[in-house]
Formats: structure tokens, sequence, C-alpha cells
């Protein structure tokens, strides 16, 4: 830890949710001409790289200034009055769980700028595709920082507009169908979880989510939390995606850009299980006792489903595309996470946090490697990239296979590397749930979660099979030439790597921010 003056850490967390805003705004206008380098599109792109790496070297700060022994409280906190009628305010403040999330969003989006500048997805105007890329980076920042609920919807909408943009703008093929699935899946679910927002702040007499948790639901009646958890948790639901309202997942996935998948799985997700976590768990916790058995069999089905979807998609002669095959095992991922939150035990709950990061970190690199193999052949299909012709990894294009392998062990969850702890972690809390919750329930729950492991392992290692050893059996045919991993790629992908081995052979490092936030959290007491 760094000493930092509490009136540092306090802008230089406005300053990380504000810049992104500044810098979209900034990124529509004229480039100076001694700043277009050889092009405008270079000098916008330029715009982009600078003002994302100077919002990870805020975060950087605002980590090192925060105070390491007390992750519980909330730090670098910002209330302000905004619309007294309401009594909502402008309330900002991060803990040891949103610190990790916040972190890990500012480098996803740094990455993405940097391999955006070598690699901008064909698309109109490069000035466009950065202010959106901006603009879905401070509303993914804002949720995870504001501390009252209506300035959390409002947070949770503003990545929708940039997120459909990208995808229907810059897309492949069927994107603008993808586009309208996942704006219609989204803003629907928006809509029943504004309600349940509303219902709250209105019984309870504020929209402060601090003071609502160290409340911990005792002004809000039983059928009030009811019809709160019902409502919010769809709509947290539909962004996790929790089976079966999956289904935007896929189209959105396959036809989004590199950079968009790499967001929409490692950043757009987590806002859900975040919304769990926040809301949910310590303003609801009848609420949330009651649904938890059917969040627990929720997840337990996608954990199986998306596992078994992958498996069909990974068979030969199934044309499976290898960028839908890893949107689905999203599925699965997440619903390691839903079952650790539905558990409401500490074990639980930091093992979806833990399992959160960890998916962040692996399928956004997943999401990279996929998307560079697409633009090297032109396809994701799985047929196409195993056959005579086809990647063969390992011989062609030997640091690139290594590191699709590397991924793919990871997101197996392979002991000493980060997928592993947080699904262990979600599965011994499923071991021994929260007083009150059914333990054979749990138990069951706990069965199917790790032959759903199993199933997973076994997709991932028939694709790196198939991608990095080509098809034994196919007929012989000149081999296409392949090229090795670039440099801005290297740059984009290391610390993802780095990130995943340091947390799976230090898992300390990000236990030690969450578990004494996540257990004020359940005890009610987070303010």
């Amino acid at each position: 830890m760094i000493d930092i003056s509490p009136s540092v850490m306090q802008f230089l967390l406005a300053f990380v949710v504000a810049a992104p805003l500044l810098g979209a705004a900034a990124a529509l206008l004229p480039a100076p001409p001694g700043l277009k380098g050889r092009s405008p599109q270079q000098a916008v792109l330029r715009h982009g790289v600078t003002v994302t790496g100077v919002i990870l070297a805020a975060a950087i700060a605002l980590t090192l200034g925060f105070d390491h022994d007390a992750p519980s409280r909330f730090q670098a906190t910002t209330d302000i009055s905004w619309i007294q009628a309401l009594n909502v305010r402008i309330h900002l403040g991060i803990d040891g769980i949103s610190l990790p999330l916040l972190l890990m969003t500012a480098l996803l989006f740094f990455l993405c700028a940097v391999y955006s500048y070598f690699k901008l997805p064909a698309g109109p105007s490069p000035k466009a595709f950065v202010a959106l890329l901006l603009v879905l980076e401070s509303g993914t920042l804002a949720t995870f920082t504001v501390l009252d609920l209506l300035l959390f919807f409002l947070a949770f909408e503003m990545v929708l507009i940039p997120m459909y943009f990208l995808i229907a703008r810059w897309g492949g093929a069927q994107r603008q169908a993808a586009a309208w699935k996942f704006i219609l899946f989204t803003l629907l679910g928006s809509v029943v979880m504004l309600l349940g927002l509303l219902l709250i702040g209105l019984n309870s007499g504020t929209f402060d989510m601090v003071a609502l948790a160290s409340d911990n639901g005792r002004e809000l009646t039983y059928t009030t939390q009811l019809l709160a958890v019902l409502a919010i948790g769809i709509g947290l639901a539909v962004k996790t995606p929790m089976w079966p309202l999956h289904s935007w997942l896929p189209d959105a996935h396959t036809a989004a850009p590199t950079v968009g998948s790499v967001l929409l799985a490692g950043v757009l997700l987590k806002m859900g299980t975040y919304g769990f976590i926040r809301i949910l768990l310590p303003i609801t916790p009848d609420g949330m006792r009651t649904f938890a058995p059917y969040l627990g069999a929720f997840a337990a089905i996608g954990i199986v489903y998306g596992s078994l979807a992958c498996l069909a998609l990974a068979r030969k002669g199934n044309k499976g595309d290898l960028k839908r095959l890893i949107a689905y095992s999203s599925v699965g991922h997440m619903g390691f996470v839903l079952l650790g939150i539905a558990t409401m035990t500490p074990t639980g709950v930091n093992g979806a946090l833990f399992a959160n990061i960890a998916h962040g970190l692996i399928t956004g690199l997943l999401f990279f490697l996929v998307g560079a193999l697409k633009d090297r052949y032109g396809t994701a299909d799985l047929d196409t990239l195993a056959g005579a012709t086809g990647a063969a990894l390992y011989g062609r294009a030997p640091r690139f296979g290594a590191f699709l392998a590397f991924a793919a062990v990871a997101s197996l969850g392979l002991p000493g590397l980060a997928g592993f702890w947080g699904e262990m972690l979600a599965l011994f809390g499923a071991f021994d749930p929260a007083e009150g919750l059914s333990r054979p329930a749990f138990l069951t729950y706990m069965a199917i979660g790790g032959f759903g492991a199993l199933l997973t392992a076994a997709y991932l290692l028939i694709v790196v099979r198939r991608v990095c050893m080509g098809d034994p059996k196919a007929e012989s045919a000149a081999p296409v030439a392949l090229a090795d991993i670039q440099h801005y790629e290297f740059a984009a992908w290391t610390p993802l790597v780095a990130l995943t081995v340091l947390a799976g052979l230090w898992p300390a490092v990000l236990l030690g921010l969450t578990n004494p936030a996540v257990q004020k959290l359940l005890a009610g007491g987070t303010s």
C-alpha cells in the first residue's frame, strides 16, 4: 500500500469513471495537425490507446493506494446529492469486491485498444469505433463503483447502445440479427429489473446501497423481498447469462468483432453476477434464501447444458464455429459463478468472485486467439481448421498453438491456474450451503457441477487436439501459410497469461481482498 490522501483517492475514482466519456467526446473531434501521424485514423486509434492507458494507470494507482488492511470498508468515496425529491445521490466507492473487477475492466479495455490500433475491424468510422469503446468502458466501470440503485441501473443500461453498435456495424455475418437479439433480451430484462429496484427504494425510503445493505432487509417485508429478487434477478440473469435466458449470447459472440467478444465475455457478463452479490445478497437476504435453491438448479443445468453444447460443436462433421463454442462455454463457466452465489456462504461467494475474474482473463484470451485465427483463415469453422489444409498450429505456428493450448487448459480448471480456484470454491460452498438451504439439493448441484467440469475438460481437449494437431486421417494437401504470433498480439495477450498464472499460484492475492468484504456483506454490515 502507498500512502495516498483520501481526496486524491476520491479524485482518482471519479476520474476513472468520467474520463472515458471525455475521451469519447474528444475522439469525435478533428485530430490536431501535429498528432495525425500517417493518417487521421491512426491518430484516433492512438487516442483510444492513450485514454484507456491513462485510465488503467489511474486504476493501478487506486489499487496501490487502497487500504488492504480494511478491504471491507468502502474507500475513495464520493457522496453528493443529485435528485433530492427521490433521495438519489451520486455515490461512488470501492471495496474488496469491486476493486478487482475495476482493475480487470481497465486492463481489458486497454488491451483491446492496443489490439485495435494494429488490427481495426472492418467497418465504418474509426472515430465512432473508439468513441463507442470509451462509452462502453465508462458504463462498465461505473457499474462496479456506484453505490446508488438508480445510478447502478443507469450505468447498467449505458453499456447496451455502444455494444449494440459494435456488433451491428463492425461485426461479421448475421450481425444485424445478433445485435437486435442482444438489445431486445437485455432491454426487456432491464425493464423488469428497474421495477424491482424502484420497489426496494420506494419501500425503504432510500436508494443508497450502503444504507440498504447495512439494514440487511429489515425495512422490507418478506413479500417485498420476494418480488424484488424475482424482478431484479431476471434482469441480472439475462446479462449473466443464466440458462435458459442465455440464447442471445452465442449469436452475439459469433457476430461480434474480436474486441467486442473479449469485452462481452470479460466484462459485461460480470455485471449481472456483480448485481446478485452487491444488491440481492445483502439487501434482500430473505428473498434470496427462498429463491437460492432455484438459482442453484438453473446454475447446475447451465453448467451441463453449456458443456454438452460445446461437445456437440466440437464433434467432427458438425461444422461447429469456434467462437460459438467458446460462447457456450461461458454459459457453463458462469453457471459455477451462479452456483457459488446461490450457496449464500462466504466460501461460495468468494468462489463466485474468483471465478468471475478467472473467466474474464481466460475467456478474454480465448476470444483474442480465436479472433486472430479467424483473421488468418477467414473462418472459425472447426472442421475447416482441423482439416488437411487447416491450422495444425503446433507445426505451423508453434507459439500460437502454445497460447491456445494454455488458454484451453486454464479454462478447463487445471490446478495451478486461475480457473481452478473459483470453480472449486463454488463446489465447496455447495457442499455446505447456508443455514436454511436444503443440503441434499445443493449436494446434487455439486455433483452435477463436478460432472460438468469433466465435460468441460473433454470438449476443450478435443478442440486443442483438432486445431493444434490437425486431423491425422485427412488427405494430405499443400499447407496453408500461417503467420505466428505478431508483436502486437504478444503484447495484448501476455498480460492475461501472466495474471492467469499469478492468480492460480497465489490465490491469496485476490481472496485476501474479497473475503473480508464478503464476510461483512453477508453479515449485513457493508457500511
